[in-house]
């Protein structure tokens, strides 16, 4: 490990390489490290009203939506979130731009003065870089979207003003539990006593209703406190003594997007005493709403960070409406995921698998991907990058086949870059 932290002036890769390095472990859950900085450094902020995201999937397009919301409300707006798709730059935003790398590198260098002899992850050294430029910048709203669980995770050193828990599903499982009702106690962990919170999970693991009640969090569920109703250009949304009717959809592809939306409006709604929202910003929030690879299409490839199994049966059901013929399905994935059960819900709706190695250390190599993915009964190529992978597939389609690339943000990150050159 390099001993000396970048100067400030130093490129963010540098700054990026250092911290990947910094801490032996990648993932090292616990607030101990992360808080004992943060008093370093005065945080967290008084300031900031915060909506904390957390779930396992629809985190990313929730946190968007409440962000586009606050922006279009007027109010000055911090979002963290993460993975990045192309560029670190993306997970840190203020008042709807990405911060520049100057901005991020003088961030961390903020945070290294801090640090002392503290370890911190990867994703601790940006999140507190992401709450001192929020402070610096002096935001009204800061939304956070927990990297991995929540009872432990960097951003809950953070009390939510309010918090939203999305749909609950079997991932990190060696870190948060083996079954959907221990992940949601992990999940539920973002929740404080006395203050508002959402769960747009339509079954929702019994354990964070449970913690809810336990701590006095008063927790409004959808199909419970809150629901939708469909029309055909149009939606309504319900809650207790409140209706938002006709709203415009939501920009982003997929009936799953309506429970994500409803989530986000009912943590605004639970807000509005203390920030108000017109309901002409949660329309043009719906509108304005952009989250790239959540079913991003472009002519006949389909985009999708999906790597999960719930994840898959989603994109599954919008591959359904988009068109009936099958597709051809580029995949990659990293060790830690379900790479069968993935692949079964799938593998019934494609011609042809193309396998895509991923790097080391985490990602599959993409013979022994092929070699997981034969169990599918799909003829499967093999490569040993996204690249080639995704060069196949689109020539074999030949403008006529949906190209389907997925499994991981690597993945789509990957073959983003060889779409847009």
């Amino acid at each position: 490990m390099q001993n000396k932290a970048p100067s400030a002036a130093a490129p963010l890769e540098d700054w990026l390489r250092w911290q990947e390095a910094l801490h032996p472990q990648s993932i090292a859950l616990g607030l101990e490290r992360v808080r004992e900085v943060a008093a370093r450094l005065d945080l967290p902020a008084a300031g900031p009203r915060t909506v904390t995201v957390a779930g396992t999937n629809g985190k990313g397009s929730t946190a968007a939506l409440l962000s586009e919301i606050y922006l279009a409300a007027g109010y000055r707006t911090g979002t963290y979130t993460s993975p990045h798709l192309l560029h670190y730059n993306e997970r840190i935003v203020v008042n709807g731009e990405v911060a520049p790398d100057a901005v991020l590198t003088g961030a961390f260098a903020a945070v290294e003065r801090a640090r002392g002899d503290t370890r911190l992850t990867y994703f601790e050294f940006g999140t507190l870089a992401a709450l001192w430029l929020f402070r610096e910048a002096g935001v009204q709203v800061q939304v956070l979207e927990v990297g991995l669980g929540g009872r432990l995770d960097a951003v809950n050193l953070v009390d939510a003003d309010c918090a939203v828990i999305t749909s609950i599903g079997l991932d990190h499982v060696e870190y948060l539990g083996k079954d959907r009702d221990s992940i949601g106690r992990e999940k539920a962990g973002v929740l404080r006593a006395g203050r508002p919170a959402a769960c747009s999970d339509p079954q929702p693991p019994a354990s964070i209703g449970a913690h809810a009640r336990s701590i006095g969090a008063p927790l409004w569920s959808y199909g419970h406190e809150f629901h939708v109703q469909r029309a055909a250009d149009s939606w309504n949304w319900h809650g207790p003594g409140l209706h938002y009717k006709k709203l415009p959809p939501p920009a982003l592809a997929g009936d799953i997007q309506y429970v994500n939306a409803a989530g986000a409006l009912a943590a605004v709604t639970r807000l509005q005493s203390q920030l108000p929202v017109p309901e002409a910003a949660l329309r043009a929030g719906l509108v304005r709403l952009h989250l790239r690879g959540r079913f991003e299409r472009h002519a006949n490839v389909v985009l999708d960070v999906a790597h999960n199994v719930e994840a898959a049966r989603v994109l599954a059901d919008n591959l359904r409406s988009l068109a009936p013929g099958k597709c051809r399905l580029v995949i990659g994935m990293l060790s830690d995921k379900p790479v069968e059960g993935f692949a079964a819900v799938l593998a019934p709706l494609a011609v042809r698998l193309y396998a895509a190695g991923l790097p080391p250390p985490r990602g599959i190599a993409g013979s022994e991907l092929a070699r997981r993915l034969g169990t599918c009964g799909v003829p499967t190529q093999t490569f040993e990058a996204v690249a080639p992978a995704f060069a196949a597939a689109r020539a074999a389609a030949g403008g006529r086949e949906t190209v389907v690339v997925c499994g991981s943000f690597l993945t789509v990150a990957a073959a983003a870059e060889q779409l847009h050159g």
